[in-house]
């Protein structure tokens, strides 16, 4: 899996509560630049966000298949951004994972970042009694249902950004007004869909962090983050 020589490689956890996509797109830019020049060690932010609708670099506007009147009127703001991918949904419920990691230490490839981070959700879902996988060609994390995760990153002199977002109790309506991915032939579900029940979204955050750790190798240490105000 990870070929780090035994070694444990330490990370910052920031637990950010509900925060808008262009505040957290923002505090990514400036952790990242922090984290090429050595000035922070690797960072994990984890996070739901209020609802809006992203476009990636590889994203088509006409997978938002209502007007922006109608996004406006349900408060869901439109976003482009520099992460991989097409159009994808966050909103509340949804688990958001943001690695701010110098990939070197780690010896991953690229592919093989992408494959640890599906990985994360896998082992998690896991844990709940939820069958969970790949399909070819296509990221993300996915269970018979549909796909339940959604996964882009942007990386720039092996430092990494953006991440993957779970969908626990996440509202499924949303996902209605676009091709999630740009995919139109495949559902998207939640845990929440899966289980029957909803589910404490601390719980589910403590488990993606633990999870993180173990398959990263990573000794992780929460901060408060009044640590983080220089950043923002």
């Amino acid at each position: 899996m990870l070929a780090v020589e035994e070694k444990v490689l330490p990370c910052r956890v920031f637990r950010l509560g509900t925060m808008a996509y262009e505040e957290a797109f923002r505090l990514q830019l400036k952790l990242a630049e922090a984290r090429g020049a050595g000035a922070i060690g690797d960072t994990l932010l984890i996070l739901e966000h209020d609802p809006v609708i992203t476009i990636g670099r590889s994203g088509k506007i006409q997978n938002i298949l209502v007007p922006q009147e109608a996004l406006r009127q349900k408060n869901i703001q439109v976003v482009f951004t520099d992460r991989g991918g097409d159009v994808t949904y966050h909103g509340p419920g949804q688990v958001v994972l943001y690695p701010i990691l110098d990939l070197r230490p780690f010896r991953l490839s690229v592919p093989g970042y992408v494959y640890q981070l599906e990985e994360v959700v896998i082992r998690l879902l896991a844990h709940y009694g939820i069958a969970a996988g790949r399909v070819e060609k296509l990221r993300g994390v996915w269970v018979p249902q549909g796909k339940i995760a959604a996964l882009g990153v942007h990386l720039s002199r092996w430092i990494s950004r953006h991440g993957i977002a779970l969908n626990v109790n996440t509202d499924l309506d949303a996902f209605r007004l676009i091709h999630p991915c740009g995919i139109t032939d495949r559902p998207v579900t939640s845990m929440r869909q899966v289980l029957g029940r909803t589910l404490p979204m601390a719980e589910v955050e403590s488990l993606m962090v633990r999870t993180f750790g173990e398959v990263f190798h990573c000794t992780l240490e929460e901060k408060s983050i009044e640590e983080l105000e220089p950043f923002r």
